[in-house]
């Protein structure tokens, strides 16, 4: 079976499904959102393919339903989190010397069982405990994840085909891409399960093990992960379920002299602090760990006094309010010419009047609620701000409601002082910050937007005058590092549009490309000599 040149499916990106009345899939997703809703689910820690009931617990109810309880999920603790170091450890030696086609199988086995087999659970699960709609769970939980999956397997294979140009007479060079020396800890966030499967898979795909944090808002739809990663085949041990404390699962992992890197998601706050403990750290570990980590952002959208107003309009109300705004790319602050200011305002207002808000299970609504109590107090304590702030003026939405569910209208606020802190800040909710500008001041503004705040994730500027779109495209060069034309600053696609930002924002390793996977590997050079030299001399020092 070794003895082959394998060659994996070349990679397409998963057809996204429309869930039109009547459909095959709408039946069936509706059919899963009523089972899931129905059903009390207890999840536990995950530790070398063992389910591990801690009692220290956790409820679980949908964001935009209180009543409606999921379940809960048990919480580990020190003892557990060095339990599940010990058991990635001894499953490291036999995952990392599996020959790479057959975990390659695994993967690509994963990808298949959430394509066919799991599509509806996973979709109705991301919807239930996240709330996102049938379109926003559709293009995470099945589609980005597949395309991960599918595309990191084709990456690996190119990785490890990437050797040496050259050979000496009598040499044969060689590369080996091994796993890293130690475990990986995968961090994931609350608001893509694509990027919470991917987190802990890309690693593990690359012959690494794997310690997984979940957010505490979605411990959910992992557990159905879990199982789907059992079926397919994947060892006991290779990835270890742990829901945790930050404090818990930092005093454990940082401190471990087997940690080995971290693939995480965000707050750039909490980055730092992470990149800070490992610098303290450093004499511990055996080798330098890998840190790789896409965090805040405060992302923009430039318009010209060139732009399609109808695509402008549509582009800041889809980037800013889609998923309730709880997108790290999500467009946040906006710079609209002072020539565009009524007509963009009065075009905004009647799109954000076609949003109808409330349950994901309302095929209907465009938005359901904000992910949990923490997340809203945060949110509408910018919107309060603002509400009394005498330098900006709400202008759209502003209301919120917690009665049945963690609920904020789309909000627009405009003000002239860039300085503004809903302007500056991270929100991560549906609040777009709107300024406008003197059209002769285009590029003064453009080298404002560069400066405008410590992060550089995605940005957009629309324009149909070429010359605009060029002198953006090099003053905003270092600003995003996602960079839209025309478009929302949302939405990248695997394979398409390799994502990660710099600045505050990350270290820019690109989820969706061999640029992430290629920080999971150690590589070893092998150079074999076939008959080596048995004097010590060289040709100049023969007698004259």
């Amino acid at each position: 079976m070794n003895n082959g040149v394998f060659n994996v499916p070349f990679p397409q990106n998963e057809p996204v499904f429309e869930y039109r009345e009547g459909s095959k899939e709408k039946k069936e997703l509706k059919a899963a959102l009523k089972e899931l809703s129905e059903k009390y689910t207890e999840v536990p820690v995950i530790i070398g393919g063992k389910e591990i009931k801690t009692g220290n617990t956790v409820e679980i109810t949908a964001p935009f339903d209180h009543s409606i309880r999921l379940g809960k999920y048990h919480k580990a603790g020190q003892p557990e989190i060095q339990q599940a170091i010990d058991a990635a450890m001894a499953a490291r030696e036999a995952w990392g010397k599996m020959p790479w086609f057959h975990r390659a199988g695994i993967f690509l086995k994963i990808a298949e069982l959430i394509s066919t087999k799991y599509r509806a659970q996973m979709n109705a699960a991301t919807m239930l405990s996240i709330g996102k709609t049938a379109v926003q769970a559709e293009i995470d939980s099945a589609c980005e994840l597949i395309d991960f999956l599918r595309f990191n397997v084709y990456f690996m294979q190119q990785i490890y085909a990437e050797q040496p140009l050259h050979n000496s007479k009598g040499v044969w060079n060689s590369l080996q891409y091994r796993p890293l020396e130690g475990f990986i800890l995968a961090v994931t966030p609350f608001n893509f399960t694509a990027i919470s499967g991917n987190l802990p898979l890309a690693p593990a795909m690359m012959g690494n093990v794997v310690l997984w944090k979940p957010s505490g808002d979605a411990a959910y739809v992992p557990n159905l992960l879990m199982k789907i990663f059992k079926e397919a085949g994947l060892p006991d041990g290779v990835v270890n379920y742990v829901p945790s404390d930050a404090k818990d699962i930092s005093a454990a992992t940082f401190s471990s002299p087997d940690f080995g890197g971290i693939h995480f998601t965000g707050s750039t706050g909490v980055f730092k602090n992470i990149w800070e403990t490992i610098g303290k750290n450093i004499y511990t570990y055996k080798s330098y760990p890998r840190i790789v980590g896409e965090t805040g952002g405060k992302d923009f959208i430039f318009a010209h006094k060139s732009a399609d107003l109808d695509a402008l309009a549509v582009a800041s109300v889809r980037g800013a309010f889609e998923y309730q705004g709880q997108k790290c790319s999500a467009a946040s602050r906006a710079y609209v010419p002072m020539s565009m200011k009524d007509a963009y305002l009065k075009r905004v207002k009647e799109l954000v009047g076609e949003i109808k808000m409330g349950s994901p299970m309302d095929f209907r609504n465009f938005m359901t609620a904000v992910v949990s109590k923490r997340a809203y107090k945060s949110i509408i304590a910018y919107i309060d701000y603002a509400k009394q702030a005498t330098d900006a003026e709400i202008v759209i939405g502003g209301g919120y409601d917690e009665s049945k569910g963690w609920f904020i209208e789309p909000t627009v606020i405009t003000t002239q002082n860039l300085e503004f802190k809903t302007f500056r800040e991270e929100i991560f909710g549906p609040v777009l910050t709107v300024t406008f500008y003197e059209d002769e001041k285009y590029e003064e503004y453009l080298k404002l937007c560069n400066s405008g705040n410590e992060y550089a994730l995605t940005g957009s500027i629309f324009a149909r005058c070429r010359d605009a779109i060029i002198t953006a495209f090099e003053l905003l060069e270092d600003a995003a590092g996602n960079f839209y034309i025309n478009d929302k600053p949302t939405g990248a696609v695997v394979g398409q549009q390799p994502f990660g930002g710099g600045r505050g924002s990350g270290t820019n390793d690109k989820a969706g490309s061999y640029l992430n996977l290629i920080r999971w590997v150690n590589t070893r050079t092998v150079k074999e000599t076939f008959v080596p030299p048995l004097a010590i001399g060289y040709p100049h020092m023969e007698a004259e």
